[in-house]
């Protein structure tokens, strides 16, 4: 009867955590991304990026929380590159003046977007305008890494 009891209790431990691994697998922290797992939870990737095209002419104002850009800037971009850069807050007024910025264009961002979820890196998502253009773009190439977290804002598109 004990052996019964402890080959019950062994497979019932077993099966629980086998349970709690797969739960651990499936639930990982928000924005975490294995490829797979990126699509599943990024269904507007596929909707959104994938419908859209960049036009060769077109503006938009990106907020910016990175550690090389931060800020507030009113971007134009003309044949695939950001012609015209004005800050519209104190440290990205800063930054143009100094000349110490390179905003990227929405290609671009999205281009570091699929490169982050080909990457395997931990938070790799986007939010998608009515029209499939990127809204917001949320990277975080390592859970355990301080200071390599971005997030773009995306606001104000106009195709010219």
């Amino acid at each position: 009867m004990t052996a019964g009891h402890y080959r019950i209790r062994t497979l019932s431990a077993a099966a629980l955590a086998g349970a709690l691994l797969w739960l651990a697998t499936a639930c990982d922290a928000e924005g975490s991304t294995s490829s797979k797992a990126a699509q599943g939870r990024h269904g507007a990737r596929s909707e959104g990026s994938s419908r859209w095209r960049e036009p060769d002419s077109y503006a938009y104002t990106l907020t910016s929380t990175t550690q090389v850009l931060a800020g507030t800037f009113r971007v134009e971009v003309r044949g695939g590159t950001a012609t015209k850069v004005a800050g519209l807050d104190a440290d990205s007024r800063r930054q143009v003046r100094e000349g110490h910025v390179e905003v990227p264009t929405l290609g671009q961002l999205l281009a570091k977007l699929e490169h982050a979820r080909g990457a395997d890196a931990h938070t790799a998502r986007a939010e998608y305008a009515a029209d499939g253009h990127p809204t917001l773009i949320k990277l975080d190439w390592d859970a355990n890494t301080v200071d390599d977290e971005a997030l773009y804002v995306i606001s104000g598109y106009e195709e010219r």
